[in-house]
C-alpha cells in the first residue's frame, strides 16, 4: 500500500486514507500534533487495543494543555461508558455520551450519532467510515482488517467540520458555542464541501440524487448497506437508460444478515437494467464512497439505507476535482473490483422462493434495520 498523498484543491489539501492501516495512523498523528484543541465525534469506540490507544493519545494531549472534547454514541459504543475515559477525564478532558440509554430516553434511542470525525486545531479534519475499534486495525496488528475509506482535509472545510462538532456538543451540554465558528453555507460555495444529514435534512441524499441524475459517463458507488430508497433507485436506473456505466460495490458477506436480504431484494432489478454489481470478499467492506464521472467524489459515514436517511447524524465530505476523483476511483473502487466477484444475473436469478420471500419481507421492514 503506497503512502497516501495530498491533492491541492483551490486553497485546501485533501487526501484519501485507505483502511485502518492509514486512517488510524493519520488520526493518531493528528492528535499528537495538536497545539490547542482536539474534537472527536465517534459512533463506535471499542474496549480494545484501538480504543485504549486513542484514549491514551487523547490523555497525552490533555497533559500538554490541549483542550480535548469527545462525543461517543451510546449504542455504537455499547461496550464502554464514561468510566472508560477515566484517564482523560482526570486530565481535564471533556466527554459526553450521545443519547444515553435509560428509561427516560427510549423515545430517541433510534436516533444515533453515526459520525466518525476528528478535528485538530480547527485546521485539520479526518472523517469517513472508520471507527475506533479493532475491527479496523490491520490483521497483522491483531485487528480484523475491515475495508474502509476516510478523507483528510486541511483548510476551510476543517473549520466547518469544527462547527458541526460544536452543533452536537451544544445539543448535549447547552454550553455556549465558542466565538469565531465558521458559518455553514446553505449551498456548497467551494469545490471541497461538507454534506450532513438530520440537522441539514437529507442534504447528503439530495447530493447523491443530483449528481447521479447529472452523470454523463460513470457512477461508482461502494456502500456496505446498500438499500436505497426509490428516489435513488430511480436515478440509478435513469442513468443506465442514458448510457451511463453504473457500478455498485457491496460486501460479499454482511455483518447484518437481515439487511443483506433487503439489499439482495433490490439488486436483481438493477442487474436486469445493466447495472454492474460487485461483491467484495474477505474482511467486511465498510466504506461509503461514491465517484461520479471521475469529477466528483464523496466519502463519509452515510449509508444508502433508511437509517442514515431518516435517523442518524451523518457527515460526508464532497470534492469536485477530476484529479482527486480519478485517484479515488483507481485506488479505492477499481482496486477493490480487481478482487471482487461480479454478480452474474443468471446465477443470481436462481435464488429459491423462500430466499426471495425473505428478501421481500426484509424490504418491508428495512426502516427498522
Amino acid at each position: 500500500m503506497e503512502e497516501p498523498k495530498y491533492f491541492a484543491v483551490d486553497d485546501e489539501r485533501v487526501r484519501l486514507l485507505l483502511d485502518g492501516k492509514q486512517s488510524l495512523v493519520a488520526m493518531l498523528e493528528a492528535i499528537a500534533s495538536a497545539r490547542r484543541e482536539i474534537l472527536l465525534e465517534m459512533y463506535w469506540i471499542g474496549d480494545d487495543i484501538v480504543g485504549h490507544a486513542f484514549v491514551g493519545a487523547l490523555t497525552d494531549a490533555a497533559n500538554r494543555g490541549v483542550t480535548v472534547r469527545v462525543v461517543f454514541d451510546a449504542i455504537g459504543s455499547l461496550a464502554i461508558g464514561l468510566p472508560f475515559f477515566a484517564p482523560l477525564l482526570a486530565r481535564g478532558g471533556l466527554v459526553r455520551e450521545y443519547n444515553t440509554i435509560s428509561p427516560w430516553t427510549m423515545g430517541v434511542v433510534e436516533v444515533r450519532d453515526h459520525r466518525k470525525l476528528l478535528v485538530v486545531d480547527g485546521e485539520r479534519a479526518i472523517t469517513g467510515g472508520v471507527n475506533l475499534a479493532k475491527q479496523w486495525a490491520p490483521i497483522e496488528a491483531g485487528g480484523d482488517g475491515w475495508r474502509d475509506d476516510m478523507i483528510e482535509v486541511i483548510g476551510q472545510t476543517a473549520a466547518e467540520l469544527r462547527t458541526f462538532f460544536f452543533g452536537t456538543w451544544h445539543r448535549l451540554t447547552r454550553e455556549r458555542n465558542p466565538p469565531g465558528l465558521s458559518p455553514i453555507p446553505r449551498q456548497p460555495t467551494r469545490r471541497v464541501s461538507v454534506l450532513s444529514s438530520r440537522n441539514r435534512r437529507h442534504r447528503i441524499h439530495r447530493a447523491y440524487v443530483r449528481r447521479i441524475r447529472r452523470a454523463e459517463k460513470s457512477v461508482d458507488i461502494a456502500n456496505p448497506y446498500f438499500v436505497p430508497d426509490f428516489i435513488v433507485m430511480r436515478a440509478l436506473l435513469a442513468a443506465r437508460r442514458h448510457g451511463v456505466r453504473v457500478r455498485i460495490m457491496v460486501p460479499e458477506r454482511s455483518d447484518i444478515p437481515l439487511l443483506r436480504y433487503a439489499q439482495n431484494g433490490l439488486l436483481e432489478r438493477l442487474l436486469r437494467r445493466g447495472v454492474e454489481i460487485y461483491a467484495l470478499p474477505g474482511p467486511m467492506m465498510h466504506q461509503k464512497t461514491a465517484i461520479i464521472d471521475d469529477a466528483w467524489v464523496t466519502i463519509g459515514s452515510y449509508n444508502l439505507d433508511e437509517r442514515s436517511l431518516r435517523k442518524n447524524l451523518e457527515l460526508n465530505v464532497a470534492v469536485e476535482d477530476a484529479t482527486f476523483a480519478t485517484y479515488v476511483r483507481e485506488h479505492s473502487f477499481d482496486a477493490d473490483a480487481k478482487s471482487a466477484r461480479r454478480i452474474d444475473l443468471t446465477h443470481f436469478s436462481e435464488r429459491g422462493l423462500l430466499t426471495r420471500a425473505t428478501e421481500q419481507l426484509a424490504l418491508v421492514f428495512r426502516r427498522l434495520l
